[in-house]
């Protein structure tokens, strides 16, 4: 006996050993049954189904002595155990193989079969076809022939559907999957209603295609002609989901087929895209605004066909392919959150790629690794490729390495599903599985979908000049919705003209929008801010108006004694006791604030007043550098005990979660995920600011530019530690200069704050305002435990953020011959060789945000200091890093003040590895600020 239904890769007991499907080792299996048949506790539980489905064919197999043509052995004779082991492996290998030999390609024939499924695989040959056998789970009816079982493996997995299910390591899943295709009747006709509806959406998915291209000459929008099929899974995938009580269903995609969603799925409304087309809405030409229709996001309540209402939203997206993903998840995430949505099926997330960005884009990979972390996870998301085959002019074997594009989903136990996009109904059907699999499972599932691309990259491309085959194949081809309509007629399912009655309504409706828009466009996107969602009065315009972020003593020792605590009988590890005793009595003792406290207690008093906090990154809970502390561990059990969410009952928790080491597909997710709920602090922190820079494409495409874009706002703050101590080019500098380059009308914060109570004020500033920008903070590393880094309690109760600090210490501006601006750590190098040269001849001001920028405070500044010529800035960086460059133009352009530089010297790296090298060039660069070098004793 031999064969089963364990895929590939499952470990099985006995010898520890992975036997091969193809054949194992019969007298081994035989033993492993007699043991089981006696005791079945005995063996392990993943043999039971497999010997309960041999014992119940042993029990059904007909008597040897049966006279009806079919010559049987005993049951145990050898050659029916041979056969039935051959019947096995050739079922196996159809579950595990079928896929190639299923026609796939729409533009060419049906492959040859796989030799890897012909009878003589396994041994088998035409003279075996009549003899009966067991086919297991196979539904194939009482004592079926090896034909009968041939037919029903060639139909289930052969087809025009190819599934790829071997690698799941779940065996329950790949039962339930397998048993799904083979009884499901994937290649019979769907009922007549919904087939005419697939129809309708044939012939509006191609109908606004066939009518831009006529009337829309030259422009651009990226056809789905050639994957049409598309229009009716969507569709059938929404009416399936508000059936089972979704409440949205949210989109991801990039730019193919982009149009025809926002408007066949999502009901953007053909005057709407008219007026993207014609150009003719106003704020389309404000100067540097706005963005192509076909990367712009949409959202809508729509009624199903089901009679339904659901949310419909689209993600907006640029151009960097596969970018918005990780966004359009957290995005979700949020969503599911704001629901009460603990199962995550009442958002339902759908991500649709290219199949030339699917395995050319690494942070697909790290979006799949996202999936099913505790963080991250959205409950699955339903992912479909919109395989053109052709990726620009590059075709499949100069694009992905393996045999399919999807091949990366192997690596994550996502079962795929390849299926042939001119079958509209086997697609509907896919759909509709897939989504099942995503709601019992709460996992990813992937649907590849072949078909073509009508035109080149866009309409204005000349596709034959790279691929002349492939499109003369595809001038032959008779599209989608013609066969499918001639199918339909044939069967009786429509009569002659429903087809063109159809194709004539969508065209009459074309023509008059298109009409009525070049007299008066409307609007082409929903407001930013709707009344119904979690964005209602919030404002989009920047306010210097100052918050009031202080907080009572009282409230502040709550959380500090929550932050000492711990449940009893809870044993936190022997060396962090001393720290949760003076946090627990910091306020009461009135002890100075270290930073991770002035972190901390932002955090608490903004949950005990009803604000919530998601903080992520590598490392977050302990902190990189042993100082947060925000989770602690059981010493013995390793129990998780977080004190934030144990200030009292009825306050607002903190979710702290330590994320992968990602920080594209992380940043990504966390920007999508104050998208979605802009009352949650959404902090991400990176494990050193020099490894954000990874994540650069959302900080560009979406963190700087997105409300000028997309009218899409945000309040993403990040920490990225910043500042030099020696340790070398890739722990010195989070690349301040990069963030205040892409600055500009008041997009984003970038700030440099120097004490606990300015990060404290900040955190709290960034949920106490009625707008939302997101917040950059150059976060410190040394100044966390610097003696002179600590702030008083009183510092907490009173007050808010300073954007600019002036000098405490001068007090008579007449005796000052110079002023030091400056920006982070470097201000305590600069005060404390002040100090040792006893100088008092230095004012020097700290600037804590650098954009927007604090105009006002600074004049302030420079007027009292009126009269001194000597105003210099002053950084660590070198001169083409920092701030200087964005300073200097600041103080040129507001001031007429012409700034004196000291600091490092231009350079491609950004900082030395050596603490001796660091220590001198520091040390140059205060006595150079201050004037004084002790060592000689003279002033320049």
């Amino acid at each position: 006996m031999s064969g089963s239904t364990t895929p590939p890769g499952s470990q099985l007991p006995g010898d520890g050993t992975t036997p091969s499907l193809n054949g194992w080792n019969a007298p081994y299996v035989e033993h492993l049954y007699e043991q089981w048949a006696e005791d079945p506790t005995s063996v392990d539980p993943q043999w039971h189904p497999f010997f309960e489905g041999f014992k119940l064919g042993a029990e059904r197999m007909p008597d040897p002595t049966d006279d009806d043509g079919v010559v049987r052995p005993a049951l145990g004779d050898a050659s029916v155990n041979r056969l039935q082991a051959q019947v096995d492996q050739l079922i196996e290998r159809h579950r595990n193989l079928g896929h190639l030999s299923s026609h796939l390609n729409p533009l060419g024939p049906a492959p040859a079969l796989a030799p890897e499924l012909a009878l003589a695989s396994v041994g088998l040959d035409d003279g075996d076809l009549d003899t009966r056998v067991d086919a297991g789970t196979l539904p194939v009816g009482p004592e079926p022939t090896v034909r009968t079982v041939l037919d029903h493996l060639r139909q289930s997995w052969c087809g025009r559907l190819g599934v790829e299910l071997s690698h799941i390591r779940d065996l329950e899943q790949q039962r339930w999957l397998t048993e799904r295709i083979e009884q499901l009747p994937l290649s019979s006709p769907l009922d007549t209603e919904l087939r005419k509806r697939i129809l309708r959406e044939l012939v509006q998915a191609t109908g606004l295609e066939q009518f831009l291209m006529r009337r829309y000459i030259g422009k651009k929008w990226f056809s789905l002609e050639g994957n049409e099929s598309l229009i009716p899974m969507l569709n059938e995938l929404i009416n399936a989901a508000s059936s089972g009580g979704a409440e949205e269903v949210a989109f991801g995609m990039a730019h193919r087929g982009r149009i025809n969603v926002l408007v066949n799925i999502l009901q953007k409304s053909y005057e709407q895209l008219f007026t993207e087309f014609e150009e003719s809405w106003a704020e389309d030409f404000i100067q540097g605004g706005g963005d192509v229709k076909y990367h712009r996001g949409y959202s809508s309540d729509i009624v199903t066909d089901t009679g339904h209402t659901v949310h419909l939203s689209m993600a907006s997206n640029p151009s960097h392919l596969e970018w918005g993903h990780p966004a359009s998840l957290g995005r979700v995430r949020a969503k599911q959150r704001l629901r009460n949505d603990d199962e995550r099926d009442r958002c339902i997330p759908v991500l649709m790629h290219g199949d030339a960005s699917l395995p050319g884009q690494g942070i697909v990979q790290e979006t799949f690794n996202l999936s099913e972390l505790p963080g991250y996870t959205v409950g699955g998301t339903i992912h479909i490729v919109i395989n053109n085959q052709i990726g620009f002019t590059t075709e499949p074997i100069d694009l992905f390495t393996g045999s399919y594009c999807t091949d990366i989903a192997r690596a994550y136990d996502i079962p795929v599903f390849h299926v042939n996009g001119f079958d509209p109904d086997l697609c509907v059907r896919v759909m509709l599985l897939a989504f099942e699999f995503r709601q019992r499972y709460q996992r990813d599932v992937v649907i590849d979908l072949y078909g073509y691309r009508k035109y080149g990259h866009n309409e204005t491309d000349e596709p034959a000049f790279t691929q002349p085959i492939m499109y003369e194949a595809i001038k032959q081809m008779v599209p989608v919705v013609k066969q499918y309509a001639d199918s339909l007629l044939a069967e009786g399912v429509i009569s002659g003209d429903e087809y063109e009655s159809a194709r004539s309504r969508i065209q009459n409706l074309m023509d008059e929008s298109q009409e009525r828009v070049r007299e008066r466009p409307v609007e082409p996107a929903p407001p930013a801010f709707d009344d119904q969602s979690a964005w209602a009065g919030f404002s989009d315009s920047y306010d210097w108006t100052p918050v009031d972020t202080s907080v009572s003593r009282e409230r502040l020792d709550k959380v500090a004694r929550t932050l000492g605590s711990v449940p009893e009988g809870f044993v936190p590890h022997r060396k962090l006791e001393r720290l949760l005793q003076q946090r627990g009595n910091a306020i009461e003792q009135d002890e100075p604030m270290d930073w991770a406290m002035g972190e901390l207690l932002a955090y608490g008093t903004l949950l005990d007043e009803g604000t919530s906090v998601r903080l992520t990154g590598e490392d977050v809970m302990r902190g990189t550098f042993s100082h947060r502390h925000a989770g602690l561990f059981h010493a013995e059990s390793g129990e998780e005990y977080v004190a934030l969410n144990h200030i009292h009952e009825s306050q607002a928790r903190i979710c702290i979660h330590n994320s992968p080491v990602t920080e594209g597909g992380c940043i990504g997710f966390e920007y999508g995920y104050s998208l979605g709920d802009p009352n949650m602090l959404v902090v991400w922190e990176a494990q050193f600011g020099d490894f954000a820079n990874a994540g650069q494409v959302f900080f560009d495409q979406f963190i700087a530019s997105a409300a000028r874009k997309w009218a899409r706002y945000s309040g993403l703050t990040m920490l990225l530690p910043h500042g030099y101590e020696g340790q070398g080019p890739e722990h010195s500098s989070a690349r301040l200069e990069r963030f205040l380059q892409l600055s500009a009308n008041d997009n984003m914060e970038v700030v440099n704050p120097t004490t606990p109570s300015q990060i404290f004020h900040l955190l709290r500033r960034q949920m106490r305002r009625t707008f939302r920008v997101p917040l950059i903070i150059c976060s410190p590393k040394s100044l966390l435990r610097h003696p002179a880094a600590r702030s008083p309690v009183a510092e907490f109760e009173r007050g808010g953020f300073q954007h600019v600090i002036d000098d405490p210490t001068i007090k008579d501006p007449g005796s000052v011959d110079r002023v030091l601006f400056c920006s982070g750590k470097v201000y305590y190098d600069l005060i404390a060789h002040r100090e040792k040269v006893e100088a008092r001849h230095a004012a020097i001001v700290r600037v804590e945000q650098l954009h927007p920028f604090p105009t006002e405070d600074i004049q302030k500044i420079l007027a009292r200091y009126d009269g001194v010529e000597k105003i210099t800035w002053v950084q660590e960086e070198p001169r083409n890093m920092g701030a200087w460059t964005y300073m200097n133009e600041q103080f040129t352009e507001r001031f007429g003040t012409t700034l004196r530089y000291v600091g490092r010297p231009d350079n491609d790296s950004p900082a030395v590895a050596s603490t001796k090298m660091h220590a001198s060039e520091q040390y140059q660069l205060v006595v150079e600020a201050i004037g004084i070098d002790p060592a000689i004793n003279t002033s320049p």
